[in-house]
């Protein structure tokens, strides 16, 4: 008896070590899932953080454009103060002080194809052809607002010629007028759509009589 209680026996130590293993495993399996969730939390929070960020961009430049002509179509003398395609658009607003700029500029935003929504810079110049305009553009250095994305949208709609609010369109074929508001739609490459960004351009004349819709069409 007194042999016995002076030690463990090998299987009460096997016992042991067996559950001290299986705890140990327990607590790291834990704490690998605790870390995950968090990694996961601050991804998902620095993604929300950086859309919010570009879709305030946005708004901030789309509400400051301005009817300033930025190119002219030398055969048709037709001003160009506002160009909308699918995944492009072309717009003169005031840059911001903090940028180092001054006076209004071309804004030439979309997406590039790669995943990813650019914005170039450029000193309007009405004098300029659209083709002038077009050779420019490529010679532009773009920054980049947000990479892998999987589509990029813009839709345009302004006044129909009742006055009325028109319906969405893929390109703004009233291209001497502003529309009255454009919506942008964003679907990341993970498949998570941002949510739509409708900005109401405040100088905009919305395109009335622009022929939108025919007399009597509905929104």
């Amino acid at each position: 008896m007194r042999t016995r209680a002076a030690g463990f026996t090998l299987i009460e130590v096997l016992l042991a070590t067996v559950l001290l293993a299986a705890g140990l495993a327990l607590a790291f399996a834990t704490l690998r899932s605790s870390t995950a969730m968090v990694g996961r939390g601050e991804a998902i929070a620095q993604r929300n953080e950086h859309m919010r960020a570009v879709q305030a961009y946005l708004r901030a430049r789309l509400s400051s454009a301005q009817p300033i002509v930025f190119a002219t179509d030398r055969a048709t003398l037709q001003q160009a103060r506002f160009i909308g395609a699918p995944q492009r658009m072309r717009f003169v607003a005031d840059l911001p002080d903090y940028l180092g700029h001054g006076g209004p500029y071309l804004h030439d935003i979309g997406a590039d194809g790669q995943g990813r929504l650019q914005v170039a810079f450029a000193v309007a110049q009405p004098d300029r052809s659209l083709d002038e305009v077009e050779l420019q553009a490529r010679e532009l250095r773009p920054e980049r607002l947000a990479d892998g994305l999987r589509a990029v949208r813009f839709q345009y709609r302004g006044l129909d010629q009742d006055n009325r609010l028109g319906p969405w369109q893929d390109r703004w074929e009233t291209s001497d007028l502003l529309p009255l508001q454009v919506k942008v739609e964003v679907e990341a490459a993970d498949g998570v759509h941002w949510p739509d960004l409708v900005v109401t351009l405040v100088r905009s004349e919305g395109g009335a009589g622009g022929g939108l819709l025919p007399p009597g069409g509905r929104p």
